[in-house]
């Protein structure tokens, strides 16, 4: 759990529930045991956030990765993407399809941000897959 005296930003919290996401790729340990084994790795333990999108994200994860396969080319799989753009890619869609307090321009960008920063190259790919993840879902409204 993330001390109360410990702040973060709503992108640091995003953050950590990548990790998190990310970690859990790896091995078919239950969600407590992975929060667990990474709380030491952030300053204050895991927030209270990136716990429940992880929570929320292995709630709906079937959805979601239907989701995003409907997005990639033809011929192209879920296991044919790296861990770390499947990871953020779970954790946008999860916030643009059933957060209703995080804008979908919010979603992208940081998803945009991350995978910035932990994947080569692959921004521009995860800024396509949820731009046709946001239109589908405007005009389904």
């Amino acid at each position: 759990m993330c001390k109360e005296d410990v702040k973060l930003t709503r992108s640091e919290m995003r953050e950590q529930a990548f990790m998190l996401l990310f970690s859990k790729s790896f091995d078919d340990e239950p969600l407590e045991a992975t929060i667990d084994d990474n709380a030491e790795m952030f300053k204050g333990g895991v927030c209270a956030y990136a716990q429940a999108a992880v929570s929320g994200i292995e709630d709906k994860r079937d959805e979601i990765d239907e989701i995003i396969s409907s997005k990639l080319k033809k011929g192209w799989t879920l296991r044919r993407l790296s861990k770390p753009s499947l990871a953020i890619l779970r954790l946008a869609v999860f916030e643009i399809m059933y957060l209703d307090n995080i804008p979908d321009g919010v979603a992208v960008n940081e998803a945009v941000e991350l995978a910035k920063k932990y994947t080569i190259d692959e921004s521009g790919f995860i800024n396509g897959i949820l731009g046709s993840v946001v239109r589908d879902k405007e005009g389904a409204k």
